[in-house]
């Protein structure tokens, strides 16, 4: 079994609670081609602005994968401010629900005791222009006992 931090916008991870399904887009299609049913997604929506707020980075879910990645280039994500507008995301997996947080989890106090940030200074560089990687399961352990103060 394998663990995913799975990167969206607050207005996917909208769609992925609706529909339960995760999409990355055609150039991230070799990463969730190792995606297998059992595997546990770590939905964390990075920071945005919205109205002139800055909403910080946060942890919003954890889902169960429950189908092999499959292409639908149905139209139901949202692709503003990807860098290739007009997206699809088409290579998906169905997922399940596993812990939808009353209270998103803060990231970047996480930041200091995550093993996969090896660089905290600079933790964003471990993020940027992934829609998801794969993360050590003391990191996902870690994750979800914050979940429990």
């Amino acid at each position: 079994m394998a663990y995913w931090l799975c990167i969206t916008t607050e207005k996917n991870w909208n769609v992925i609670r609706e529909k339960n399904v995760w999409g990355v887009s055609e150039r991230h299609k070799n990463v969730i081609a190792k995606v297998k049913p059992g595997d546990k997604l770590v939905i964390y929506i990075k920071q945005e602005r919205v109205d002139n707020v800055v909403k910080e980075p946060r942890i919003v879910g954890v889902f169960e994968v429950v189908s092999d990645p499959f292409k639908d280039s149905t139209r139901i994500f949202s692709s503003k401010g990807v860098r290739s507008s007009g997206e699809t995301f088409p290579w998906r997996v169905k997922i399940k629900p596993i812990k939808i947080f009353d209270k998103p989890i803060e990231f970047k106090p996480l930041i200091p005791k995550l093993k996969f940030i090896t660089n905290k200074k600079k933790w964003t560089g471990h993020l940027m222009g992934r829609s998801m990687r794969e993360i050590p399961e003391e990191d996902y352990n870690l994750i979800l006992r914050t979940t429990k103060h």
